[in-house]
Parts: C-alpha cells; sequence; structure tokens
C-alpha cells in the first residue's frame, strides 16, 4: 500500500485546494415585463412577474 514519503505541509495543501472556494457570480436575466435584472427562473422583485404573468403584488414606497 502506498505511504506518502513526508507530510505535506499546510501551505503546500491550502496552495492546491485555493481555486476550490471560488464562488461564481449569480446568473443574471433581464425581467421580460420590466427590465430589470433578476436571478434566473425566480420571480422579479421589482415587479411580480414570472414567466408573463404577475405572480405576486408589489407594494410601491
Amino acid at each position: 500500500m502506498a505511504v506518502p514519503a513526508r507530510r505535506v505541509s499546510k501551505a503546500r495543501r491550502d496552495k492546491r485546494r485555493q481555486n476550490v472556494s471560488k464562488v461564481a457570480a449569480p446568473v443574471l436575466a433581464k425581467c421580460t415585463n420590466c427590465g430589470e435584472f433578476m436571478k434566473a427562473h425566480r420571480v422579479c422583485p421589482v415587479c411580480g412577474y414570472y414567466n408573463g404573468r404577475q405572480v405576486v403584488t408589489v407594494e410601491e414606497d
């Protein structure tokens, strides 16, 4: 059975893992009703529309 000859240092281990924890930016889509950018496949927080129909009534300030 293979056994490592020496212990891997924390710095070397962390260098290898540095690209794993990168978080990608969320994908934004334009709302078909109001044109605002929003997360894809979700109700628009500005107008309350999803897939061409109103799902949520949004209160205006």
